[in-house]
């Protein structure tokens, strides 16, 4: 039996007590349970606890990743090397469309995959936007921006490995005969709107040529008015920066670590892998330079990596959620409710619209290309839709969703990255994703008539 309906009805519920209450874990979780309630009746609690364990088990890379790089950014912190490269970088980002091109130009370099790149960039970043007096829910808006949509857009990032493969497992899109992996995948890069929309419009945010608007339009008056980066809200993610010393210690201390955690998670394709052998150097080279006794390096490990735990618990209760949605088969709900209206012209862009939606709803875009990719591209190739534009427009509604939910990963993470509070970075970039979203769906409108 389909309950899409009564899960729609619950992420509604999730969306606006998240807004209401500023509590995103509480209704997260309680949603969780009530679809558990409704799937499984008088058993639901075993059922609950049994759905959170699998989540647990199936996610632990996402937790260990999340955990290992609160303890590297707490040991880059503590080291003070980060001192000396926000020098470097404010003797270059003399400005602030300087410092924002910075933050978006890296966004691009670190494609390998957006956890790297939100929180590796907005660690190196966060000195920059406070000396030029820049409000930290811009670096968070470019973080996230410059994150799944340019991992859709590179062939050699973890989403081309992963979208790549679901792909080629359907017949429709193996009959275009593309052959590999990669070379089916960047078939769909000219096309992916979304991540295209999105990247033009970040990069006229930060020429000054894109106005400010809704929630970024109160940071920067707030920046006029009070000279403050962050609000109350977030100086609790600010506090070891706040009581730093000005004077740090060489560059190198937080340049070699970076460096090696990018190089590493290029060549082994394995962020976990990356992250340990990037503190494996911290200690080695703090310990070495005393910059900290291992006493003093083993206490900053365990702090850093619990202060990830809120980061964690969300990523926990989401991910719970998305799987009791899909036991409750929102998704089937969802393209059944579309079945009348596609067309082989409008098809692209009804895919766009659903992915989007479920990739908001859901809060996890990879599970979601899981779900939709079987029952979307078959339907599109029995309507006579253009199949390398069905894949384009999947990417496209995923990357959208990523960026749109505010109880997503990537969202959660960039403005962890940044340091910011999660809901004010999603409210001071929503308007520009939903402007985005708009020229896509035209855009694949477009695209479904010509192609």
């Amino acid at each position: 039996m389909s309950y899409g309906l009564i899960a729609t009805l619950i992420v509604l519920v999730i969306v606006v007590g998240a807004i209401v209450t500023k509590k995103c874990e509480a209704f997260l979780i309680a949603g969780s349970m009530v679809g558990a309630l409704v799937l499984w009746k008088s058993a639901f609690l075993t059922q609950w606890v049994a759905t959170l364990e699998e989540v647990m088990a199936d996610e632990a890379y996402v937790i260990l990743i999340c955990g290992l790089f609160g303890s590297l950014v707490a040991l880059l912190t503590a080291s003070k090397g980060s001192f000396g490269f926000t020098k470097i970088v404010t003797r270059i980002c003399n400005s602030e469309r300087k410092t924002l091109l910075t933050t978006f130009a890296l966004g691009i370099i670190i494609f390998v995959d957006d956890y790297l790149n939100v929180l590796s960039i907005g660690t190196a970043m966060k000195g920059s936007y406070d000396k030029k007096k820049v409000p930290r829910e811009a670096l968070a808006y470019i973080l996230d921006s410059t994150g799944a949509p340019v991992c859709v857009l590179i062939p050699f990032s973890s989403w081309a490995a992963y979208f790549g493969a679901i792909f080629l497992q359907q017949d429709c899109v193996q009959a275009l005969g593309a052959g590999s992996l990669i070379q089916t995948y960047m078939m769909t890069i000219p096309y992916c709107v979304y991540p295209i929309v999105a990247l033009l419009i970040v990069f006229l945010f930060c020429m000054g040529w894109f106005p400010k608007l809704g929630g970024m339009k109160t940071a920067y008056k707030r920046v006029a008015e009070t000279g403050k980066t962050y609000s109350d809200a977030s100086r609790k993610y600010n506090l070891a920066s706040e009581y730093g010393e000005e004077e740090g210690n060489n560059v190198w201390y937080f340049i070699l670590p970076l460096a090696i955690l990018v190089g590493i998670a290029v060549v082994t394709g394995d962020l976990v892998v990356a992250a340990v052998i990037a503190i494996l150097v911290c200690m080695v080279m703090y310990i070495a330079g005393k910059i900290m006794t291992f006493s003093e390096f083993w206490d900053t490990f365990v702090k850093g990596f619990s202060d990830m735990l809120p980061i964690i618990i969300l990523l926990i209760a989401a991910l719970t959620f998305q799987k009791i949605a899909s036991e409750m088969q929102m998704t089937e709900f969802f393209v059944d409710v579309c079945k009348p209206i596609m067309s082989g012209t409008l098809f692209p862009m009804i895919t766009f619209i659903i992915v989007g939606l479920l990739a908001f709803m859901i809060a996890n875009a990879w599970g979601v290309c899981t779900l939709v990719a079987p029952v979307l591209l078959p339907l599109g190739a029995s309507v006579g839709a253009n199949i390398i534009l069905v894949m384009a427009a999947i990417l496209s509604g995923c990357a959208f969703g990523n960026h749109a939910c505010f109880y997503c990963d990537t969202t959660v993470l960039a403005s962890n990255g940044a340091g910011v509070e999660n809901l004010e970075h999603a409210a001071s970039q929503l308007p520009y994703v939903l402007i985005g979203a708009a020229i896509s769906m035209i855009g694949f409108l477009v695209l479904g008539v010509i192609m």
